[in-house]
């Protein structure tokens, strides 16, 4: 059983009927120090209603409570302490976790819904920048964690692959470009069309009426403009996967924006029968006043539609395809008031799953401070940095371990691990600035310092040479240094529900952290390879360690190779 539900169900049956299992579970704490147990919980609240002091309180429930699976049970001033029976918890959890193995912490909460997963976006014809990486691998480790609580995730590349800029990118190649230059090196050939195009534009306004025409021309499926445009989305297409495939991230659909093109007019029509299209200045518009919200602005005056209309369509789309139980949009904290007139506005249309659909923001990635953006030209592109990354981490496995036979591969996960990991440790609204030295360090609270614990576990199992641990009745572990690191093992389910409920890669990544920490201090302050009584749970512990922490790094989108 979990420990703290033994804690909750051993309170039950001594405190009074009101109060519930979910309350008393609230109210249940994890002391600061193990010296005053496993878990706490305060008496304060019963005083009023008990008509007694806390303190006392706290001596009479512990003279009424069953021990049963608890070395003790005792109170310290108002606080009622229960101390976990280390030989048999230790015991039940290594064997779960080496039972179980890569299943451990397996939930069915999804009961297989789908859950469509908005993620990654980036713009054609521009490169895949720092900028991108955060909607890409918190998309894609939602998409793993949700996937071990029972879900069925979509992850859907919805590619900026419409719109002026188009017209823009059209009137710059044919301006200043050539074929040959583009196929050469497609990225970055069409981003300096692009940044030219904003310098020129700004003493000449007639490009932009020009980008205006040729766009115009697109949508009216004018054959030189869209095979231009069709030309540009595959080669960058190509381009993407070269960083998509450094990352290990896999897309379900690449169903961007021009795919909603002729499903637009059917929502404006849905929206016009339902009474709630409005003219406003020549443009139309649905009135959100009472939502505290600006107007929805759904087609402009010169008759074009906007990114509303066409995410309207998008989640009309991939209601009616997948018939999702929630939908996920992992975008930039700066379109909150886009996605809360997307839910207004389906609200309105009469579609209550609109409730189902969440904006999972995050915060910036900046660089000395600065927001880094394409229009400036002031762009740090993904795959220098994973490049960087990469040689970084090649040169501290040369100093550490010069004889490691697959150096190239290792340096390759632990150097793009390293990035991703620092991303998804920070919690995704908060901004962090970006310093590579320090994200690539072996040491302190970094993705290589957990990728090379569990290299130093595989490595103590390596010259154990011996598996008799894996068929072993007793793994009890007595030695208090490692009680820790076997609640820490034990917390790890939990830590997965929390992490689905509020969307939040950061607290596997501190969890890992934790464990690492935790396994590395055991580790210095023990003799694990000791042949004697103990030798067979010690091994088990560094077995399950290796488990949890591969898991961890896994549900990160982190590899974790067995030699560093």
């Amino acid at each position: 059983m979990d420990s703290k539900k033994l804690v909750v169900e051993t309170l039950n049956k001594v405190l009074p009927e009101d109060i519930s299992n979910e309350q008393i579970e609230k109210l249940v704490e994890k002391p600061k120090s193990s010296d005053l147990g496993d878990f706490a919980f305060p008496t304060f609240i019963l005083a009023k209603s008990l008509h007694k002091a806390p303190n006392l309180i706290a001596q009479d429930l512990v003279s009424e409570i069953d021990t049963d699976g608890f070395e003790k049970v005792v109170n310290t001033g108002a606080y009622v302490n229960f101390f976990l029976d280390k030989s048999s918890f230790s015991n039940d959890i290594l064997h779960t976790v080496l039972n179980e193995k890569d299943d451990y912490g397996n939930q069915n909460q999804g009961d297989a819904g789908n859950v469509p997963i908005d993620m990654s976006s980036p713009n054609i014809a521009k490169p895949m920048s720092m900028g991108h990486l955060r909607s890409t691998v918190i998309g894609n480790s939602i998409a793993k964690i949700i996937t071990k609580l029972g879900y069925q995730p979509i992850k859907i590349n919805h590619l900026g692959d419409w719109g002026t800029q188009f017209g823009k990118l059209i009137v710059g190649y044919k301006m200043w470009g050539s074929e040959a230059e583009v196929e050469a090196d497609p990225i970055n050939n069409l981003l300096k069309y692009y940044v030219r195009f904003h310098k020129e534009a700004e003493e000449k306004p007639e490009l932009d009426d020009e980008a205006r025409a040729w766009f115009k021309r697109m949508e009216d499926g004018d054959e030189e403009a869209l095979k231009l445009w069709t030309w540009f989305r595959k080669l960058s297409l190509a381009e993407f996967q070269k960083v998509y495939d450094r990352l290990g991230v896999e897309f379900d659909s690449y169903n961007g924006e021009a795919f909603y093109n002729d499903k637009m007019n059917a929502v404006i029509k849905t929206i016009q029968d339902k009474g709630l299209l409005q003219e406003s200045r020549g443009a139309e518009i649905v009135d959100l006043s009472g939502q505290d919200l600006s107007p929805a602005l759904i087609r402009k005056t010169d008759g074009a539609t906007l990114y509303i209309t066409r995410d309207l369509a998008a989640a009309i789309y991939r209601k009616n395809t997948y018939d999702f139980v929630k939908s996920l949009y992992v975008v930039g904290s700066e379109q909150s008031e886009h996605f809360k007139k997307l839910k207004a506005v389906l609200k309105k249309m009469g579609y209550d799953w609109s409730d189902d659909i969440h904006h999972i923001e995050f915060g910036l990635i900046t660089n000395n401070g600065k927001k880094l953006s394409t229009r400036k030209g002031r762009v740090i592109l993904l795959e220098n940095v994973l490049n960087d990354a990469v040689d970084l981490a090649k040169k501290q496995i040369e100093e550490k371990n010069p004889n490691l036979k697959n150096k190239d591969e290792v340096a390759e996960s632990v150097g793009v691990g390293a990035v991703v990991f620092h991303d998804l440790k920070n919690e995704r609204r908060d901004n962090f600035d970006f310093n590579l030295e320090e994200v690539v360090r072996f040491e302190g609270e970094t993705g290589p310092y957990v990728q090379y614990t569990n290299a130093r576990a595989l490595s103590i199992l390596r010259k154990a040479d011996n598996d008799d641990y894996l068929k072993a009745n007793d793994l009890t572990v007595s030695d208090p240094e490692a009680w820790d690191t076997i609640k820490l093992i034990q917390q790890f389910p939990e830590v997965i529900s929390r992490a689905g409920e509020k969307y939040e890669p950061s607290v596997i990544a501190k969890y890992s952290l934790k464990l690492a920490k935790s396994f590395n201090q055991y580790y210095a302050h023990s003799k694990i390879l000791t042949d004697d009584s103990g030798l067979n749970a010690r091994l088990a512990l560094v077995k399950s360690v290796s488990i949890v922490l591969q898991m961890s790094l896994a549900l990160l989108g982190v590899k974790a190779p067995e030699e560093m």
